[in-house]
């Protein structure tokens, strides 16, 4: 009986701290919350981001650049691009896929970045934060975002050299 007592007790504690009820008074306005970008200045990326519980959220899948040459010999920068020119096709890829959801890049508060090593087995960090610039961080778009730029192996398709998901609220 102790046991069956325990594990009772021991689920209601649980659940306690898994279950969130919101609770609004009657007759009260509801607090405006806003995303909260917790800004480097001397970065282009932010230290975090805060995002109350009543935003919309879009999650991309990893993308990756469209063919630039279907012609072009497989294993040559022609068929995709260098890194530079992929990268603006996969952030124009990302612009697309949070457009058929009504969400912009404006709205991308988290990008996480696999960047592969060319043939000669360099990683271009330069091109990727060029790009990056094109479309965050400046006039058009003041946001920053919060990033991970991870180094790795290879991607799934050895001409792709970059792979990026983004995350968007609202």
């Amino acid at each position: 009986m102790s046991k069956n007592i325990f594990i009772v007790s021991l689920l209601a504690f649980m659940l306690g701290f898994s279950c969130q009820v919101k609770v609004e008074e009657k007759g009260k306005d509801p607090v405006e919350t806003i995303i909260t970008r917790f800004d480097r200045p001397d970065a282009s990326i932010l230290k975090g981001v805060y995002i109350p519980a009543d935003k919309e959220y879009f999650y991309t899948s990893g993308l990756v650049a469209d063919v630039v040459d279907v012609d072009a010999e497989p294993g040559t920068y022609k068929r995709y691009g260098d890194t530079y020119q992929q990268s603006k096709s996969t952030l124009e890829k990302i612009k697309a896929t949070l457009a058929e959801a009504d969400f912009t890049m404006e709205d991308v508060f988290f990008l996480r970045v696999y960047l592969a090593p060319d043939q000669e087995g360099n990683i271009d960090w330069q091109a990727w934060f060029k790009a990056y610039g094109e479309y965050f961080n400046n006039d058009a778009n003041p946001n920053k975002v919060a990033r991970s730029t991870i180094a790795v192996f290879a991607l799934a398709n050895p001409d792709l050299l970059i792979e990026i998901e983004a995350v968007a609220a609202r």
